[in-house]
């Protein structure tokens, strides 16, 4: 899909990996809307490359469609969808304490699994709107591009709800694919290891590199910029589709 003059959203857009495709597909041509959470610098950020912001809670499942309705109704259309709002909690399915809460449980699947599926089928309902894009003959509508982790497949202790949520978005990708195709759109996800977002951009460096002695290389962790670089890969080639596509320097998790 040819980049410029297309419409697209970033989900958790004002900051890490979001901001990093959020800037990345403005600075290709895009017009670009940033949703995020209300305290979020999504209006600073979005205004930087002359783009909207629309606040939202993604767990808030009725306003994430009004907000998605709003940037859609004000970008003229949609092409891309890029969702990376997410988190986790460290927490053993058992303890001395007792076994891990079914309430917290469920809080990580919402805000991983249910608000990414919430978010991809409101987004392919407005890209099924779009006239097919038939400038390299695919006939193409549409890209939806989610945020799982390689947590999906290699889950440590303690991140038994995380993994479970980041594994059912890489899950989802072949029989969303399956079930948009012929409208001419395309799902994948993209798996990070760790990256320098949030807490983890700033313990101190020894500490980082502990974290990444397994990684193949480079033997450090993920920049923002480098996960926007794939999800603009994404968008442009149109062979990819239905798969999570780890971005992990060859890293795989240890138990802890």
């Amino acid at each position: 899909m040819e980049i410029k003059g297309k419409k697209a959203v970033v989900f958790g857009g004002a900051s890490g990996m979001g901001r990093a495709s959020a800037e990345l597909l403005a600075s290709r041509g895009a017009d670009v809307a940033v949703l995020d959470r209300p305290e979020s610098a999504g209006a600073e950020v979005a205004a930087e490359f002359g783009g909207g912001f629309h606040p939202v809670d993604v767990t808030d499942f009725e306003a994430t469609e009004r907000a998605l309705a709003d940037a859609v109704g004000q970008l003229g259309g949609l092409h891309v969808a890029v969702t990376t709002a997410g988190g986790g909690v460290a927490r053993r399915t058992l303890t001395k304490e007792g076994p891990h809460d079914l309430e917290t449980f469920r809080r990580v699947l919402d805000l991983n699994a249910v608000a990414t599926f919430n978010i991809s089928r409101l987004a392919a309902a407005h890209m099924s709107r779009n006239s097919p894009d038939d400038t390299d003959g695919t006939g193409e509508r549409g890209a939806i591009v989610n945020t799982a982790s390689i947590a999906a497949f290699e889950g440590q202790i303690g991140q038994v709800a995380y993994g479970a949520a980041k594994a059912a978005i890489a899950g989802m990708c072949l029989t969303m694919a399956r079930d948009l195709g012929s409208l001419g759109i395309r799902v994948t996800a993209i798996a990070p290891s760790l990256f320098e977002t949030g807490a983890v951009a700033t313990i101190p460096d020894e500490v980082k590199s502990t974290l990444v002695k397994d990684a193949a290389f480079p033997k450090r962790l993920g920049r923002p910029e480098e996960y926007a670089k794939l999800v603009l890969a994404i968008v442009d080639n149109p062979m990819l589709n239905g798969q999570c596509l780890r971005l992990d320097a060859g890293q795989r998790f240890a138990p802890k």
